[in-house]
Parts: structure tokens; C-alpha cells; sequence
């Protein structure tokens, strides 16, 4: 049986910088949406965060408005908010710099085989295991106050109706999928927590350059064809990795595209990986 979280339980292991500069934990039993509880409560100082974390949401967001859907206490659904001191350069990179983080950080706990999804979804075994919103909106004076909201699959082996959640590549996946030994949701929901705020601290201060390196190490897309739906339509191509300012680059008939917002469909191509890249577990 899977056991409840617990905000001091997740709190007391958080260590450093983490420990000193959060303001708030809180988990609820149910929530409608963890990114709209933070959106509605004052920003943190600059340099502070606040968690606010639920065992079940009722109205769970995930990008351009589509639902996240996580059966009660069988994931672990956080968001954090953030303040900036001013706007990070190049922040549309953003969620793609706290993908590679929350990869990072599930790593330490034992996982592995997770690739990225562009921009925001975390992948294993070719089944999706969680997803990331970034939402950004402006503060007093040059500050900007960001929500990040993190949404995992931790075991949904006996859930009833796990398997009826559909997604973009067709099927979902969870952290028991790409570990041996299975931390706690606290221990889990504790790495996450600092290895966000690490990411932060670490995004505001030199930007994307690091993450850009580590994204191409989990790249799930790269040399997949795939079709991109996005502002102006439809293009569609295989995939070549990210630019330096988080844009998707495209090989298309006509050429390389860059791709800087829409979402990913497969249109009927084989869904996985053939190479040695992180895109599943083997």
C-alpha cells in the first residue's frame, strides 16, 4: 500500500540553500489545480520559494490547457513558486531547463532510462511518465514571479484505471517502470523539491548553457518524425535536437525549421527509440 504524504516527513531531509530559502509547504488531500493554489497566493521574495503539493486534483492543468489526470495518492503532484530577482535571459527555456533538473534529481534516487519529450513531458519506455507546466507572471518592478508545476506517475501497477489514461504517444508509464528499488513518495517528492530549486537558482544565475547540453543527452524526439501543430499550422519533419534558445529544430522537405511553440503528434509513425539514447528502459 502506498503510504500518504507527509509535509514534515518531505520538509526534514531538505538540506542547504533549499532548507534556508523556502517559505511554505503544503500538502493538501485534494486540490483543484496546484498551480492555480500558488497562482492565487502572494509571490515569494526573490531568491525564496513555496510548495504546495496534493495527493489528489480535481482540475489538474497541463500545457496549452489540456487535463492532467493522476489517480489519487498514485503520483506525486507538486508545484513551486519561484520569484526571480529579474527576468532570466532567454526564459522561454525555462520548463526545458527544469526538465533536464527533474531528470537529475530522479537519477540520484536510483532511476534511469528517462528522456525528454519536447518541451515538456518526461518520458520511459516510450510511455509518458509525467509532464511539466511553467507559468509566468510579472511582479514588482523587474521581478518576475514563475509557478512550476511537476506532475509524476509513481506506481500505478494495481490502479484501477491507469491504464485507460490516454496520451499523446499512447500509452503511460511510472517511476516503478525505470527503478529497482522504489523510494517513498516523501523521498521522491523531497529530490524533486530541491533539485527544482537548484535548477532555479542555477537557470537565473547562468542561464540555459548547461541544460542545453544535458537536454541533447535526453532528447527522446531526436530522429523521430513527427508533425508539429503550432500557431501558423501544420509542418511536419524529423526531429534534430534543440537550439540554443530552446526552439525544436526541424528537417524538413524544404529545409531546417525552427520550431518555438505547438504540440507533437506522431501521425501514425512508430512510436520509440532504436538507438542507445535514454528514450526507454532496455
Amino acid at each position: 500500500m502506498i503510504s500518504q504524504l507527509n509535509a514534515e516527513s518531505i520538509r526534514a531531509p531538505i538540506t542547504g540553500l533549499p532548507r534556508e530559502q523556502l517559505d511554505f509547504l503544503e500538502v493538501f488531500s485534494e486540490l483543484e489545480s496546484t498551480n492555480s493554489y500558488l497562482l492565487e497566493q502572494p509571490t515569494p521574495p526573490p531568491g525564496r520559494f513555496r510548495v504546495a503539493m496534493a495527493e489528489h486534483q480535481t482540475a489538474g492543468r497541463g500545457r496549452l490547457d489540456k487535463q492532467w489526470h493522476s489517480p489519487r495518492s498514485s503520483g506525486v503532484c507538486l508545484s513551486m513558486s519561484y520569484t526571480f530577482s529579474s527576468s532570466p535571459e532567454l526564459l522561454p527555456c525555462l520548463t526545458l531547463a527544469i526538465g533536464v533538473g527533474v531528470i537529475e534529481a530522479l537519477e540520484k534516487l536510483g532511476a534511469r532510462g528517462i528522456g525528454l519529450k519536447w518541451p515538456n513531458d518526461l518520458i520511459v519506455r516510450d510511455g509518458k511518465l509525467g509532464g511539466i507546466l511553467t507559468e509566468v507572471r510579472s511582479s514588482v518592478g523587474k521581478e518576475v514571479a514563475a509557478v512550476i508545476g511537476v506532475g509524476i506517475n509513481y506506481d500505478l501497477r494495481g490502479v484501477p484505471g491507469a491504464g485507460e489514461i490516454a496520451t499523446k504517444v499512447g500509452h503511460v508509464s511510472d517511476l516503478a517502470d525505470c527503478m529497482n528499488g522504489m523510494p517513498s513518495r516523501c523521498t521522491v517528492s523531497t529530490a524533486l523539491i530541491e533539485g527544482l530549486f537548484n535548477t532555479l537558482s542555477e537557470f537565473e544565475a547562468d542561464g540555459f548553457g548547461r541544460f542545453e547540453g544535458a537536454w541533447d543527452k535526453y532528447d527522446w524526439l531526436r530522429g523521430q518524425k513527427v508533425v508539429i501543430d503550432g500557431p501558423d499550422g501544420r509542418v511536419s519533419g524529423v526531429c534534430q535536437g534543440v537550439d540554443s534558445d530552446g526552439a525544436l529544430v526541424l528537417q524538413t522537405k524544404t529545409g531546417s525549421q525552427r520550431i518555438m511553440s505547438g504540440s507533437v503528434d506522431f501521425s501514425g509513425q512508430t512510436i520509440g527509440r532504436s538507438s542507445g539514447r535514454s528514450g526507454g528502459v532496455t
